[in-house]
């Protein structure tokens, strides 16, 4: 759940190196008011020689005591490590900036270069980051590697001041031929939200040398977190990728699914509490599938998977020797799907490594749907705006067609040929055929295949006039879908699995959180669909997950059993060999 993974990262966030010529004041408890509260301390450092790292974290700090500090600190050239978390306690929020402003400039004296820079849990919002904005712009933090700010409650304009910051870093520091390498970001609990995300994601893209990112519970959703897979997808070296608690919802998860095949160095995903649901984790199952070489520890807990989702993310993670734990708690499986799955994990010898289930929410309910049904305010804002654009154009179709009418005359109406786009409005097996032999062709140009939901619907429509008793319609069916499905697969861009889950919703096999009204199933669709699984173009990475739903007892199949046996048997030959 969320508050474990919070309490993982502050276990992460406490285990820091004891690093030579270290001062520590840890966890004294103390209040440091003034300049002569700290007189021992400032001496104690005025006098360590070769001082590289101090703590501080665990007191609190007034302005004259941070700036007394600072000037014991005006001197130490060979400062790496600052430690300074928590210590700003009982502080007003105004105190904090020029405390963090006086810190900052004795560093800059110093001449220091900085390796960690840790300021988590100090609470001090946007005006904080603007304390630190000059230090991270300096010298000091061209050779930084480890940036932590856990539990800041930046919000978005702090999450804006710090990604201007970084990225004027990078730009200095690059043109003097030392370019910014931070490996390490930490900002859970910071309310970016998309905004705050999404210029971090620009300044993470740039330097591409991120090896851990945490970035849970930040309200995050799916503009956001597509920001971020963006941006994961130019740092290779990436090892954890820690987004708990936020919205991901299946855009989201689809964007970062195609992130993760960019990186074969990742170790820990933790995508725990971001409601990825079946089709984000189907996707994900895919990208696990393909790489990820060196896998430890992948987390889909309480997303809203259903059993058979969770069945492709377990089969996903056959053969990763390094696999250390997989968490499907808190998934909508039942008590049958808990079964199945520790029944596959133990199958392949992996049973000790997955996760509790002790929290599974049970199989959803038919009105789960509704609930699904409601995307974030962003997605249905867009979608609003898309059809206000659409109404709007249309309005302005119809007033040029207005005009056009007072000027000229219409022709007398002919009756015109059937197109594919007539046809894919109203599938007959006589307008197929009156399509002639460019229907191929014909329908290349018609189907957006760069949209695999639409390529999927176009299938459908295609598929069902198919006859297995006509030849005729037969052969014009498979000739259509080939070129499609040719066309759709050999680009590199198309998202295969996108277009499969697009299927199985359509079909009715998959719930999804559009609103998405299933087709009536008929032989023809399962007909050419056992086809399209044999031809070179098709993926195989693609079979395991059609075979897992084509083996569900639904009732929208009940009236294609034949079709649909046949075409098991056919996923069954032609499944990837373990």
């Amino acid at each position: 759940m969320a508050t474990d993974a919070v309490a993982q990262l502050a276990d992460s966030l406490a285990k820091t190196q004891v690093t030579e010529g270290e001062l520590s004041y840890k966890g004294q408890g103390r209040k440091f008011d003034n300049a002569q509260s700290v007189e021992e301390m400032v001496k104690e450092i005025q006098e360590f020689k070769g001082l590289q790292a101090l703590r501080l974290e665990g007191n609190t700090y007034g302005v004259e005591a941070a700036q007394a500090i600072a000037k014991a600190l005006e001197t130490k050239s060979e400062f790496k490590y600052c430690y300074w978390s928590d210590m700003f306690t009982g502080r007003l929020r105004s105190e904090i900036p020029p405390a963090l402003n006086s810190l900052g400039a004795a560093l800059m004296t110093a001449g220091a270069r900085l390796t960690v820079l840790d300021l988590s849990d100090n609470a001090f919002g946007p005006d904080g980051v603007k304390g630190i904005e000059k230090l991270l712009k300096s010298t000091a933090c061209h050779t930084l590697q480890e940036l932590r700010l856990n539990n800041c409650g930046m919000g978005i304009g702090g999450g804006k001041i710090l990604a201007a910051a970084l990225t004027e870093c990078y730009k200095q520091s690059s043109a003097q031929g030392t370019p910014l390498g931070l490996k390490v970001f930490i900002a859970g609990r910071n309310r970016l939200e998309n905004d705050g995300a999404t210029a971090l994601a620009q300044a993470f893209q740039l330097m591409g040398s991120l090896e851990e990112v945490h970035v849970p519970q930040n309200g995050i959703n799916h503009p956001g977190v597509t920001a971020l897979a963006t941006a994961m997808q130019h740092n290779p070296q990436l090892r954890v990728l820690n987004l708990n608690d936020n919205t991901f919802t299946k855009k989201g998860a689809i964007a970062m699914a195609q992130a993760l095949k960019h990186l074969r160095s990742i170790q820990v995903i933790n995508f725990g509490d971001c409601l990825v649901r079946s089709e984000g984790a189907i996707a994900i199952a895919e990208a696990v599938t393909e790489g990820l070489p060196i896998l430890k520890e992948l987390n889909l807990s309480f997303g809203e998977i259903t059993g058979e989702a969770a069945l492709l993310v377990a089969q996903s993670v056959e053969g990763k020797a390094t696999l250390e734990k997989l968490d499907l708690n808190g998934n909508c499986l039942g008590e049958e799907g808990c079964d199945d799955l520790r029944e596959v994990m133990d199958g392949l010898n992996m049973g000790d490594l997955l996760g509790s289930l002790s929290d599974d929410e049970g199989e959803p309910e038919e009105d789960d749907e509704e609930e699904e049904d409601d995307e974030d305010e962003e997605e249905e804002e867009e979608e609003d705006d898309e059809d206000e654009e659409e109404e709007d154009d249309e309005d302005d179709v119809e007033e040029e067609e207005d005009s056009s009418v007072n000027q000229v005359s219409s022709p007398p109406s002919v009756p015109r040929s059937p197109d594919a786009a007539s046809f894919l409005c109203f599938p007959s097996p006589d307008k197929l055929l009156k399509l002639g032999t460019k229907r191929a062709l014909l329908f290349e140009q018609q189907v957006d295949v760069a949209d695999a939901g639409k390529t999927a619907e176009a299938f459908l429509k295609i598929s069902s006039v198919y006859n297995e008793e006509d030849e005729q319609v037969k052969s014009a069916v498979l000739d259509s879908i080939d070129a499609i499905l040719r066309k759709a697969f050999a680009s590199p861009s198309f998202q295969g699995y996108n277009f499969v889950s697009s299927l199985l919703v359509m079909l009715g096999l998959l719930k999804s959180e559009d609103k998405v009204k299933p087709v009536h199933v008929v032989p023809g669709h399962l007909q050419a669909l056992e086809y399209v699984v044999r031809q070179d173009y098709f993926p195989q990475d693609h079979i395991a997950v059609l075979e897992a739903f084509m083996s569900r007892h639904i009732q929208a199949l009940e009236s294609c059993s034949s079709a649909r046996n046949i075409l098991k048997s056919t996923l069954e030959h032609f499944r990837p060999e373990n």
